[in-house]
C-alpha cells in the first residue's frame, strides 16, 4: 500500500484516503507478484539471500551475478552445494566451502538466456545442521501498477460531497497508459493518462451520495499498452442525513423566536442565534428570508446566507436589527434549509422601534408688558425623558432678519435622559400686543408648540395686555367659530346677551329653547399637533384640498392667510410680491418685522385691510455680496383694529393677534458660477408611509456635515400628493434641518413617486427621496387554503386544531372571529381577538365540542381591521369548517389482569392497554376502586389506603389507537387484592360526565416469600431412622407451618441479612422458635447428615439465608474486645469453631418453582449435648430461629434417645368397646444392645382413681433393642371420661440412666366430633423421594404408603414400583422386616432379586389386618447392594483366605521374632478382646463387620518381622430404601358406623376372624387339641432341629421329588383345598335321614363334600319299584345339590379363595401391564356369537370338559409358588377345548 496518508480536508485530525496497509498492493500483467528488494535470510547459521533475480537481459549474452555466502555462528561451517539442473544457470564446479566464524564466501552465479522468456532455478546448499535452497530467477519487463486495496472516503451528508486522494505507482519498466472507471456516487479525476516507469500518479476520488447509506464500489483501472490488464481498488464511503437545528432563547408554537426587544429608532442592535449540528457529518445550509409583503422595509439583516458546519458544532449566527419607523413591531422570519434533510427550520425575529420622548417645560411664555426699544429675556427648558437621543428644531429664523421672537439654541441634538435650558428673547419693534406659536419639531415625533405673548407701550399707544388666559379662552372661541368676529363686535352681542360666558370665561351662544339646545358642542374639533403645523403653513394648493374635503369641521377656516408662504430668489436680486387676504368679519392691521440688516425687505411695513379684502406686499432681494447663500424668515403680525387701544376692547372680548410667515431663500451666484459642493448626509432616502388611505405623517433629517450654509429646495409638483415643510431654507454649517411629510396614501399612486431634493440651488446637486404612498387593501392568508377539518370527536368532548394566519398587509391589524348563535356551542378559538404585526403569523387553537351525533358544517368569519383607524370598513373573510360528531367508547385489551404474587412492600409494575375502537378521540379520567380480602379472614377490607398508582390518569386516546396505562402496585399486606378500574368521559370543559364504565379487573396476591419443606432424607450415623421419624426430629410440619405464616413488624427490622449485634449470642426478633434434633450418636461416630429439599411454592424469588450467630455479630477490633464470656458464649464460640453445626449451602435464592437441596450436618467430636441457635431469614420475609441439638454419647455408653420426654396419643372416643393398639418408639443411639424395662405402677395408680378400668395399657413394658433400631412400645389409650390424662412413666435402662416420658391422651364425646383418622400423616410427610442421595441408583415410586382407616380382619393391597436408574450397574435388592409385629401384619412380595441396569419390578405391598383395632405404623427396609461390589467383595476374600492359609504354614524365624512374639501375641490377644461392633448396625451386620485397625505396636512388629498380613475385607455396605406404612383399623362396628361408604370396598376374612374371637387374647395363632404346647427353650430348639433335618432329607430324596412330578398331573377334585369328611358318615347314614338332613346342619358335618358324593350314595341305596319314585329322588338330589352349593357359597374358606383368586387374577394383570404384554387403555374388542341353537349344542357337550378344564386352570393361580403366570398363556390353554 502506499506509505503517504492524507489528511480529510473537511475535518482536523481524522485520517481518510488510503487505508492503513504495510506494503502496497502491486498488480502486474503476467502475475500477481512483482520484484521485490533483496532480503538477507541466515539458514543454520549461514547469512545469504534467499533469491537471485536477472533483470534487463538480451538473449544470447551472459550475466553473471554473486551470491555471498556469511557465516554468522561462531564456528567454522562446512558447506556442499548442488548446482541448478537447468542449464541456463551455471556455477563453478561442486566443491566444500569452508567458512571460519565472521567470513564470507562469494559464489559467482552465470546466467546463459536463448529466448526471451522467464527462467528458474535452485541451488541447494548441504551442511551439517540441514539443507537450504537459493532460488534463481531470471524475469522479463512486463506492466506492473502498484495501487491500494481500499480507499476510505470521508463521511459527507446526503446529497453533498467528499473528496480524497491517493497514490498509484508504474512498479515497471515500460510506459503504461491507464483508464479509470467506477459507478456513482464515486468519480475519479483524472481518469485516464500515461505513466512513465516509476512514475507515481495523484488521483482524486469525489464522492456525491443521494441517500444516507453505506457504499462500497470497485474502482476499475485498466493498464497496458491496450488495456489488456486491470486492477480495483474497493472504494467506501458513508452517507448520513444532516439534522441542523436552530437554537434560541425564545420559542413558539411552529417556530424558534429571536426577540431584539426595544431598539432606538436609527440604531442598530446585533444579537446571535445558533445553528447546531446533531449530526456525524459536516452539512451545508442555507439562511433565506420568508417572503414579505410588497413595499414593505427591510429592518433585519443577516450576512450569512449559506455555509458549512462541522460535525457536532455550532455556529453562531448575526442578526442586526435596524428600525426605521417609530412605535411600530416588525416581525421576519428567517429559514434555515440543507440539502438532503427530512425537514426545515424556521427563526422568528421580531423587535420593536422606540423613539425619543420630548417636553418642554412649559406650553407657554408670558413675556409681560415691555416698552418699546427694550428686549426682555426668558428661560425655558427642553426635557428628553427617554433613553433615545433627540433631534429638535425651533421654526424660527435663524438668519439676519430680526425676528421679535428669538432662540439662542434654535436646533440640536438632545441625549437620552436629559434636558437642556433655551433662551427666548422678546424684542418688539411696534407697540402692539404680541402672540405667536412657535414650533419645536421633533424628528419622528409630533412638534411641540410654545406660545409667545408679550405686550410693548409706548407713551403713545397702549394697547390692551395680553395674558396667558385670553388665550386659553381664544381656543375655545376659536373651536366655537366666534373668533373671526372683531371684538367690538362681540361685545355688543355680550350686552344683547345673545352670547354669554360660560365657566372658563369663553364666550358661546345663548340656548334657544325651540331650536337645537346643543349649542356648547363646539363647531370644530381640536385639531393635532401636526395638523396645527400643517394648518399654519399649508400653501394655498393645500388649502384648496382642505375646503374640498368632506370634514369641514375637522379643518376650520384661517382668519388670514398670506399666498404663497414661500419665496425663492434664486436669480440673483429681484423683487417678488405676497399677498395677504382676510378672512374676518371686522378691520385687521398688518405690521411687519423688518431686519436692517437683512438682504430681504418688505414694503409697506404696515397697512389696514378690511374684512374679507386682499392686498398686496411687495419682497425685494438685495444681497450685499455676491456668492452667498441666504434665508429667512418675514413676519407680519395682524390683529383687530379695535385692539389698538386698551379702552376700545373689553377683557372677555380680548382677541390676540396672528402671526405670518413668509419663507424666503435665495443666492448670490453669478450666472455660470458654480455653486458650492454641499456636504450633507439625509435619514432616511425612502419616505414609506403606513399603506392606508388617511393621511399620515413622516419625518426625516438633513444635516448639513459641511462649514458652508446650504439652501435646500423641494418642488411640491413632483408629488403634488405629498407636502413637505419646509419645502425650502437655508441651513447653518452644522446645524440640520427637519422635514416634515404630509400625505394620503392612495391606491392609484405608484409604488414608488420619486421627490428631488435640490441643494444649493443647483440641478448638479440633487438627491431622490423615494416616497411610498400606497394604499393597500387589508389582505389575511390561512392555511389549507382557509379549510378547517376536525377530526371525529366523540360527544361531550373536544378536538382541537391549530389554523395559522397571518398578516400580508404593511400596517398592524386587529381581528376578531365571528360565529353564528347554532355554531357559537360547538365551535370555539382562541384568541377570538388579536393584534398581527405587518408580516406576522400566529397560530389560533380551534376547539370543536358537539353535542350531537351529527356532522357539522360551520363557517366562521374573520373581521379585521388596521388597528390605527378601528372606525373604518372592516374587512370579512370566511373559511369552512367541518367536523363530525361520534360516540365514543374504551375498553381494555384484557378485562381481568392476575398479578400474581407480589412481594408486600415491594413495587410491581405492569401496562394495562386502552382501546379505543371508536373512530373519535376519547378523553377519559380513570378511577380505581381497592377491595382486599385478607386470607385470614376472608372479609372484605375496604378502608385500606389505595395501594395501586396509575400514570396518565387523565388524557386523550386518538381514534383507533392503543393507549398503555402504566401501574404500579405496592401491597401492605399478604392478601388478596382486587381493582376495579373505570373511567369516566371527560367533557369539553373537563368535567367528569355521566356514571364510570368498568373496563379491566385487576387482581394480585400480596405475599410474603415463602419456603416449604418439601422431602427429608438422613446419610451417615442416622441412616437407619425413617422418614416420618427424620420429620419429626426436625419439627417440619411445625416449621412449614411458621414458613407459611405472616412475618411479624419486629421480623422485618432488617429485611435482608445484616450485621446488626456485637454480642456473641445477638438479639432475636422473631417469636417462632423450634428445635432441631439431629439425634444421638455415639463418639467418633460418622456425621449426622440431613438432607432438606426446599421449595418456593409462591411466584416471586425467596433469598434465604441461614445465619449462626458469628454471621448476625459485627466484627469488632481486637483491642474492642472485653474478654469476658458467659457459659453460654464459650459453648457458642466452641461449636462455632469446630464446626460441628454445618449448613450446605447456606444461603442462595429460588426462583419461583424451583427446589434446592440443602445439607445439615452435626459431627460427633465431643461427648455431650451441642446447642446452637440458627436464624433461618427470609429476605422481606420471616424470620425464624432454629435450636439445632445434637447428643453424642460414649461408645460403651447404653443409650435410648427419645425424641421427646412428651408423648400424645391419638384422641379416643369415650365408650369404645375396642381401643385401638398405639406404639411409642424408643431408639438406641449407641453401639451396645439396650436392655429397656417401663414401670407400669403409675398405670395402676391410674387405673385405680379411675373406678379400676385400664385407662392406659402397656402390652410390651420390656424388651431389648439392638444398636440403630427403634423399639415400639404398644399402648392401649381407653378414657372414661372426655377430659385430657397425663402421667409420667420412668422407663429404665438397664446399665444406663433411666428416664421419665409423660403421656398424654385426650378422651372425646364422638357425638361431639368426628373420629380421628390417619390421613394427616399422609398429607404432611411427602410419599415420593425428592432427594437423591450420592450414589444412589435404584428408587421407589413411594417411599410411605397411608392406608388410611380400614376394618379389621381385612386385607389391602398397594403396588409399588422398584426401579434401577443406572445404565451400568446391576444390583441385588432384599426387604427385610424391621419386626416381628410387622412381619405379622405387612409382607411385600417379592422379597428380593436382582435388578439390570434400567429395569423396574412390580413389588406387591400386602397388610393383613388383625381381629382387634390398632394403629400401624411400621417400617421396611430395602437393602441395596451392587453386584459388581459384591463380586469384588468375594474375590477379595478369596484372595484373602488363600493368602491366610499360606501364611499358615510359611513363616520366618529370627532372634527378635523370638524376643518379641511373647508381646505381639499379647497384643493382638488385647485388640480382639475388646472388639465392637460399628456405629448404627443390626447384629446380623455386625458379624460380618470389619476387623478392628491393628495397633501401632501391633504393626510396629508386624513391619520389624516383615511378616505384615492384610485385613480381612469387608462386605460392601447396603443403600437402606425405607418403605413407611401407616394405617389405622377399626371395628367392624365402628366402621360401618364412621365409614358407611367405603366398607363394602374391603373384604373381611371371616376365617380369621373367628380365630380372632375364639382366641381370648386376639392372637391368631392357636395349637392343636391333640398336641402339647411349645414352651420357649431347649424343647422348642430340638423340635425345629430335628423338623428342619427331616424336611431337608426328604427334599433331597429323588423319590420323593419324582412323586412330587407325577402327583401334579393327576385330577385333583375342585375343592380338593377344603378338609374332607369321613366317607363312612354317608354311608352309614339311613336314606330318610339323609333325606330329612338339613343342608345346613350337613354343611357342618361335612362343609367340603362335593355334589357328586352324595349323588353317588343315592345310587346304591335300594332304588324305588315306580317311575315316581324315581323322579322324586332324581329331585329331592338336585334340592339337596342346591343346598349344598348354597352352603359351601357361604363358608368363609370359600369366600377367602374367590378373594384369593381375583386377587392373583388382578395381580397378574398389572404384571402383564406393566411388562407391555397388555394394554390396559386397549378398545375392547366385539366379538358376533353364533347361532343360539349351536351355541347351545356346543355349550351341552362341552360344558363337563370347560368345567374340569377351568378348575384345573385356576388352581395353579392358588398353589403355584411363583407369584406371576402370563394369562396369555393360560388362554391359549383354553380356547382348544372349548
Amino acid at each position: 500500500m502506499l506509505t503517504d496518508n492524507p489528511v480529510n480536508p473537511l475535518s482536523s485530525g481524522i485520517p481518510f484516503g488510503v487505508a492503513h496497509n504495510q506494503h502496497r498492493k502491486r498488480v502486474s500483467s503476467l502475475r500477481a507478484g512483482g520484484l521485490q528488494k533483496r532480503t538477507q535470510n541466515c539458514f543454520f547459521g549461514v547469512e545469504t539471500c534467499a533469491e537471485l533475480v536477472w533483470e534487463g537481459w538480451e538473449p544470447g549474452l551472459e550475466y553473471t551475478k554473486s551470491l555471498i555466502l556469511r557465516n554468522t555462528h561462531g564456528k567454522l561451517q562446512k558447506l556442499s552445494f548442488r548446482p541448478p539442473e537447468t542449464k541456463f544457470f551455471s556455477t563453478p564446479f561442486p566443491q566444500t566451502i569452508l567458512l571460519s566464524p565472521g567470513t564470507s564466501f562469494s559464489l559467482p552465479v552465470t546466467f546463459q538466456p536463448l529466448e526471451k522468456s522467464e527462467y528458474v532455478g535452485t541451488i541447494e546448499f548441504q551442511g551439517k545442521e540441514g539443507t537450504f535452497h537459493v532460488s534463481l530467477r531470471a524475469v522479463i519487463p512486463h506492466h506492473a501498477l502498484e495501487v491500494p486495496d481500499t480507499v476510505m472516503l470521508p463521511p459527507c451528508a446526503a446529497q453533498h460531497s467528499s473528496q480524497t486522494s491517493f497514490l498509484f505507482r508504474n512498479s515497471s519498466k515500460l510506459q503504461t497508459g491507464f483508464r479509470w472507471c467506477v459507478d456513482p456516487p464515486f468519480q475519479l479525476s483524472p481518469e485516464t493518462g500515461q505513466l512513465k516507469p516509476g512514475e507515481e500518479c495523484r488521483v482524486t476520488v469525489e464522492f456525491k451520495p443521494q441517500q444516507a447509506l453505506v457504499y462500497q464500489a470497485e474502482a476499475c483501472c485498466a493498464f497496458g499498452d491496450d488495456g489488456e490488464s486491470s486492477c480495483t481498488v474497493l472504494l467506501r464511503g458513508l452517507s448520513k442525513y444532516p439534522h441542523l437545528q436552530i437554537s434560541s432563547m425564545g420559542q413558539e408554537e411552529g417556530c424558534k423566536v429571536l426577540e431584539f426587544g426595544s431598539v432606538a429608532v436609527g440604531n442598530s442592535l446585533e444579537k446571535h442565534f445558533e445553528i447546531y449540528n446533531l449530526s456525524t457529518v459536516s452539512t451545508t445550509f442555507s439562511l433565506s428570508w420568508l417572503r414579505r409583503p410588497p413595499l414593505m422595509e427591510s429592518v433585519f439583516h443577516c450576512e450569512v446566507h449559506e455555509g458549512k458546519i462541522a460535525p457536532h458544532s455550532v455556529l453562531k449566527v448575526p442578526v442586526c436589527f435596524s428600525p426605521l419607523t417609530v412605535d411600530s413591531i416588525s416581525v421576519d422570519y428567517l429559514c434555515l434549509t440543507c440539502h438532503g434533510a427530512v425537514s426545515e427550520d424556521l427563526l422568528k425575529v421580531s423587535g420593536t422601534c422606540i423613539g425619543p420622548v420630548v417636553s418642554l417645560s412649559t406650553s407657554i411664555l408670558d413675556f409681560g408688558c415691555v416698552e418699546e426699544g427694550t428686549e426682555v429675556t426668558h428661560n425655558v427648558q427642553i426635557i428628553n425623558t427617554s433613553t433615545v437621543l433627540a433631534h429638535y428644531q425651533f421654526d424660527v429664523d435663524t438668519g439676519s432678519h430680526s425676528s421679535v421672537f428669538s432662540v439662542d439654541k434654535p436646533c440640536g441634538s438632545l441625549p437620552g435622559s436629559s434636558k437642556l435650558t433655551l433662551r427666548v428673547k422678546f424684542g418688539p419693534h411696534h407697540p402692539i400686543a404680541y402672540h405667536k406659536t412657535m414650533t419645536c419639531l421633533l424628528l419622528h415625533r409630533e412638534p411641540l408648540f410654545l406660545d409667545l405673548i408679550g405686550t410693548c407701550h409706548s407713551e403713545q399707544l397702549k394697547p390692551a395686555i395680553l395674558k396667558p388666559r385670553h388665550l386659553s379662552v381664544y381656543r375655545l372661541n376659536l373651536l366655537r367659530g366666534l373668533t373671526c368676529y372683531p371684538p367690538d363686535l362681540l361685545s355688543a352681542l355680550l350686552e344683547e346677551r345673545r352670547l354669554k360666558l360660560d365657566e372658563s370665561g369663553a364666550l358661546q351662544m345663548q340656548e334657544i329653547p325651540t331650536e337645537d339646545t346643543n349649542n356648547t358642542t363646539p363647531l370644530f374639533k381640536p385639531r393635532s399637533p401636526l395638523d396645527e403645523y400643517f394648518h399654519v403653513n399649508s400653501a394655498p394648493e393645500l388649502e384648496t384640498e382642505l375646503y374640498n374635503t368632506s370634514n369641514s369641521t375637522r379643518f376650520p377656516i384661517p382668519h388670514v392667510k398670506v399666498q404663497p408662504s414661500e419665496l425663492l430668489f434664486y436669480d440673483g436680486p429681484a423683487s417678488k410680491s405676497v399677498s395677504i387676504t382676510n378672512y374676518t368679519k371686522g378691520k385687521i392691521c398688518l405690521m411687519w418685522s423688518n431686519g436692517a440688516e437683512s438682504p430681504f425687505s418688505i414694503s409697506p411695513l404696515s397697512c389696514e385691510l378690511g374684512p374679507l379684502k386682499t392686498t398686496a406686499f411687495r419682497v425685494t432681494y438685495s444681497p450685499n455680496q455676491q456668492n452667498v447663500f441666504h434665508g429667512a424668515q418675514l413676519e407680519c403680525f395682524t390683529f383687530y383694529k379695535v385692539l389698538k387701544d386698551h379702552r376700545n376692547v373689553e377683557d372677555q372680548t380680548l382677541c390676540p393677534p396672528w402671526c405670518l410667515i413668509v419663507r424666503v431663500s435665495g443666492h448670490s451666484f453669478q450666472p455660470g458660477k458654480e455653486h458650492f459642493i454641499p456636504n450633507f448626509s439625509l435619514q432616511h432616502p425612502q419616505v414609506v408611509f403606513p399603506a392606508l388611505k388617511q393621511v399620515s405623517y413622516r419625518s426625516i433629517l438633513l444635516q448639513n456635515t459641511g462649514d458652508l450654509p446650504l439652501i435646500f429646495r423641494l418642488d411640491p409638483e413632483e408629488c403634488p400628493s405629498a407636502c413637505v415643510l419646509p419645502s425650502s431654507g437655508l441651513v447653518p454649517p452644522g446645524s440640520h434641518q427637519i422635514l416634515m411629510f404630509r400625505c394620503t396614501p392612495s391606491p392609484d399612486h405608484p409604488s414608488i413617486i420619486p421627490l428631488t431634493l435640490q441643494l444649493n440651488a443647483s440641478s448638479n446637486h440633487t438627491q431622490v427621496l423615494n416616497v411610498v404612498a400606497v394604499a393597500e387593501k387589508l389582505s389575511m392568508s390561512m392555511e389549507e387554503g382557509g379549510s378547517l377539518f376536525f377530526q371525529p370527536t366523540a360527544l361531550g368532548s373536544r378536538s382541537e386544531r391549530t389554523l395559522w394566519v397571518k398578516n400580508l398587509s404593511r400596517v398592524p391589524v386587529e381581528f376578531k372571529w365571528r360565529l353564528c348563535g347554532a355554531d357559537q356551542g360547538v365551535l370555539s378559538v382562541l384568541p377570538d381577538t388579536d393584534i398581527l404585526q405587518p408580516n406576522e403569523s400566529k397560530v389560533q387553537k380551534w376547539s370543536f365540542a358537539p353535542k350531537e351525533e351529527i356532522m357539522y358544517n360551520m363557517k366562521p368569519s374573520l373581521t379585521f381591521w388596521p388597528v390605527q383607524t378601528p372606525q373604518c370598513k372592516k374587512s370579512r373573510l370566511t373559511i369552512k369548517a367541518v367536523g363530525l360528531a361520534s360516540k365514543g367508547s374504551l375498553q381494555a385489551e384484557h378485562p381481568v389482569i392476575d398479578l400474581g404474587e407480589v412481594l408486600v412492600e415491594s413495587c410491581k409494575s405492569f401496562e394495562v392497554p386502552l382501546l379505543n375502537d371508536s373512530p373519535c378521540a376519547v378523553s377519559y379520567f380513570l378511577t380505581t376502586q381497592q377491595s382486599v380480602t385478607d386470607t385470614g379472614l376472608l372479609e372484605d377490607m375496604t378502608q385500606d389506603p389505595l395501594v395501586l398508582e396509575m400514570e396518565n390518569v387523565k388524557g386523550t386516546i386518538p381514534a383507533e389507537c392503543r393507549l398503555p396505562i402504566r401501574c404500579t402496585v405496592k401491597p401492605a399486606r399478604r392478601a388478596h387484592y382486587c381493582w376495579t378500574i373505570s373511567y369516566h368521559i371527560l367533557s369539553a370543559s373537563g368535567s367528569v360526565e355521566g356514571e364510570p364504565q368498568s373496563i379491566c379487573h385487576v387482581q394480585a396476591e400480596g405475599v410474603y416469600p415463602i419456603l416449604e419443606v418439601m422431602d427429608v432424607r438422613s446419610c451417615g450415623s442416622v441412616e437407619g431412622l425413617s422418614k416420618l421419624q427424620l420429620w419429626h426430629l426436625f419439627n417440619l410440619d411445625a416449621l412449614n407451618t411458621y414458613l407459611r405464616r405472616d412475618p411479624s413488624p419486629s421480623e422485618l427490622t432488617f429485611r435482608v441479612p445484616t450485621r446488626h449485634s456485637f454480642r456473641h449470642c445477638p438479639s432475636i426478633f422473631t417469636s417462632a422458635m423450634m428445635d432441631f434434633s439431629f439425634s444421638a450418636a455415639p463418639l467418633g461416630s460418622d456425621p449426622t447428615g440431613i438432607l432438606l429439599l426446599f421449595k418456593n411454592p409462591g411466584s416471586i424469588p425467596v433469598e434465604w439465608s441461614f445465619l449462626f450467630p458469628e454471621d448476625q455479630q459485627i466484627e469488632l477490633e481486637y483491642w474492642a474486645e472485653t474478654g469476658d464470656f458467659s457459659p453460654s458464649e464459650l459453648h457458642l464460640m466452641k461449636i462455632q469453631e469446630h464446626r460441628l453445626f454445618s449448613i450446605s449451602p447456606r444461603s442462595g435464592k429460588l426462583q419461583p418453582g424451583q427446589q434446592r437441596t440443602v445439607q445439615f450436618t452435626y459431627r460427633h467430636e465431643f461427648v455431650g449435648t451441642d446447642r446452637l441457635p440458627v436464624l433461618l431469614k427470609l429476605s422481606h420475609g420471616r424470620e425464624i430461629l432454629l435450636n439445632f441439638t445434637g447428643i453424642t454419647v460414649e461408645r460403651d455408653r447404653r443409650y435410648i434417645h427419645l425424641s421427646s420426654n412428651r408423648h400424645i396419643f391419638a384422641p379416643m372416643a369415650i365408650g369404645g368397646f375396642s381401643p385401638p393398639k398405639q406404639v411409642y418408639e424408643l431408639y438406641n443411639a449407641g453401639t451396645l444392645p439396650v436392655r429397656y424395662h417401663i414401670d407400669t405402677t403409675p398405670l395402676e395408680e391410674l387405673m385405680e382413681e379411675n373406678f379400676s378400668h385400664p385407662i392406659l395399657q402397656c402390652l410390651n413394658p420390656g424388651g431389648e433393642i439392638e444398636p440403630g433400631h427403634t423399639a415400639l412400645v404398644e399402648w392401649i389409650f381407653s378414657p372414661l371420661e372426655a377430659k385430657t390424662y397425663s402421667v409420667d412413666i420412668p422407663i429404665h435402662v438397664m446399665e444406663g440412666d433411666s428416664m421419665f416420658v409423660t403421656f398424654e391422651g385426650q378422651g372425646f364425646d364422638e357425638r361431639d366430633s368426628e373420629p380421628i383418622q390417619v390421613q394427616d400423616g399422609r398429607i404432611t410427610v411427602p410419599c415420593t423421594q425428592r432427594i437423591p442421595l450420592p450414589g444412589q441408583v435404584v428408587f421407589l415410586s413411594e417411599e410411605r404408603v397411608c392406608f388410611d382407616d380400614i376394618p379389621v380382619c381385612s386385607r389391602s393391597t398397594r403396588i409399588l414400583f422398584l426401579t434401577n436408574v443406572s445404565h451400568t450397574d446391576e444390583v441385588l435388592y432384599k426387604w427385610n422386616v424391621t419386626s416381628t409385629e410387622c412381619q405379622k401384619t405387612v409382607t411385600i412380595r417379592p422379597e428380593g432379586g436382582r435388578l439390570t441396569p434400567g429395569e423396574s419390578v412390580l413389588c406387591i405391598l400386602t397388610i393383613q389386618t388383625s381381629g382387634s383395632p390398632a394403629f400401624y405404623q411400621q417400617d421396611l427396609l430395602c437393602e441395596i447392594t451392587l453386584v459388581r461390589m459384591l463380586e469384588k467383595y468375594h474375590k477379595d476374600l478369596r484372595q484373602w483366605e488363600e493368602e491366610t492359609e499360606r501364611q499358615k504354614y510359611e513363616f520366618t524365624l529370627t532372634e527378635k521374632d523370638l524376643l518379641q512374639e511373647g508381646a505381639v501375641f499379647g497384643q493382638k490377644t488385647g485388640t480382639k478382646k475388646y472388639k465392637t461392633l460399628p456405629p448404627i448396625r443390626s447384629s446380623d451386620h455386625a458379624v460380618g463387620s470389619p476387623s478392628p485397625r491393628p495397633s501401632r505396636a501391633e504393626q510396629r512388629a508386624q513391619q520389624q518381622t516383615g511378616q505384615e498380613r492384610r485385613r480381612r475385607p469387608e462386605p460392601p455396605r447396603p443403600t437402606l430404601l425405607h418403605l413407611g406404612v401407616t394405617a389405622r383399623s377399626h371395628s367392624l362396628m365402628e366402621y360401618q358406623t364412621h365409614f358407611p361408604t367405603q366398607f363394602n370396598t374391603h373384604y373381611i376374612n371371616r376365617s380369621r376372624q373367628a380365630k380372632h374371637s375364639q382366641s381370648g387374647t386376639g392372637e391368631s395363632c392357636h395349637h392343636p387339641a391333640d398336641l402339647p404346647p411349645l414352651t420357649l427353650g431347649l424343647e422348642k430348639d430340638v423340635i425345629t432341629h430335628v423338623l428342619i433335618s427331616l424336611l431337608q432329607s426328604l427334599l433331597d430324596e429323588p423319590q420323593f421329588q419324582q412323586s412330587l412330578v407325577e402327583g401334579d398331573t393327576e385330577q385333583v377334585p375342585y375343592f380338593t383345598q377344603l378338609r374332607p369328611a369321613p366317607a363312612l358318615l354317608a354311608q352309614t347314614l339311613p336314606r330318610s335321614a339323609a333325606d330329612s338332613q338339613d343342608p345346613v346342619e350337613m354343611s357342618g358335618v361335612s362343609s367340603a363334600t362335593p355334589a357328586k358324593t352324595f349323588t353317588g350314595n343315592c345310587s346304591t341305596a335300594d332304588r324305588p319299584k315306580s317311575e315316581r319314585d324315581r323322579e322324586s329322588l332324581k329331585e329331592l338330589q338336585e334340592e339337596i345339590k342346591m343346598k349344598v352349593q348354597e352352603s359351601i357359597r357361604r363358608l368363609p374358606e370359600f369366600c377367602d379363595l374367590l378373594e384369593d383368586i381375583l386377587l392373583n387374577t388382578l395381580q397378574n394383570l398389572m404384571m402383564e401391564a406393566f411388562l407391555g404384554e397388555l394394554v390396559l387403555t386397549t378398545r375392547p374388542r366385539i366379538i358376533a356369537l353364533p347361532p343360539s341353537s349351536s351355541r347351545k349344542n356346543s355349550l351341552g357337550s362341552n360344558r363337563q370338559s370347560s368345567a374340569e378344564s377351568n378348575k384345573e386352570q385356576l388352581r395353579p393361580l392358588v398353589t403355584s409358588p411363583t407369584p406371576y403366570r402370563s394369562t396369555q398363556a393360560i388362554v391359549s390353554t383354553l380356547e382348544p377345548e372349548q
